[in-house]
């Protein structure tokens, strides 16, 4: 499965693109995640990831899983993703999702019209549940803001639970909290999961 998905802009162009990622996007995508690593508590990893890195989790995401990435005039602005929420077998139905936007584009529609195509994606796959593990601040600051939080209360997420100061960047310490969305319905016997690559 591959997918492409134009979004016009009511008042003003060029089109927004919403497409599978292929591994050469790698270094975009790096450029665009090495600012949420290096500047922001937005993701708890410290280090950003290698060039081969970032190329071997697509490459490794799309072996089951949607990667998308949003173009605009032919340069990536955002990417989303869905991995698995757990690996044992009873989970199939369950993802973990995942959006960065260029700093540049935030606030431009670009993650939800990245989400919007991710959750498609999903549900054509069969998937049922989406979960976002996103970082809180107790007080807002230079590094983390509630944007994440209300991006996916917006989109239909809800909270599940909290992670109290699981994690410390930049000196401080940092809450994690899962929010959770259904897509479908759950059955007895669920069909299995088709591959995204299928």
């Amino acid at each position: 499965m591959t997918m492409t998905m134009d979004v016009r802009e009511a008042a003003k162009e060029p089109v927004l693109r919403v497409r599978t990622a292929e591994p050469d996007d790698a270094q975009e995508v790096l450029d665009i995640y090495r600012h949420y690593v290096e500047n922001t508590a937005v993701t708890f990893e410290c280090i950003a990831p290698t060039l081969d890195e970032m190329r071997g989790r697509i490459e490794k995401a799309l072996e089951r899983y949607p990667y998308l990435v949003a173009e605009r005039d032919g340069r990536i602005v955002g990417f989303a993703s869905a991995g698995p929420f757990k690996t044992r077998h009873a989970y199939d139905w369950s993802v973990e999702t995942t959006v960065y936007v260029s700093a540049a584009e935030r606030g431009a529609g670009v993650g939800a019209a990245l989400y919007e195509a991710l959750e498609e994606a999903l549900q054509q796959m069969g998937v049922l549940n989406l979960y976002a593990c996103v970082a809180c601040p107790d007080v807002e600051d230079e590094y983390l803001t509630d944007a994440s939080f209300r991006f996916h209360e917006r989109r239909g997420f809800s909270k599940i639970g909290e992670f109290r100061h699981c994690g410390n960047k930049f000196g401080r310490w940092y809450s994690m909290t899962w929010m959770g969305k259904t897509i479908g319905s759950h059955e007895p016997d669920p069909a299995p999961i088709r591959p995204f690559a299928a």
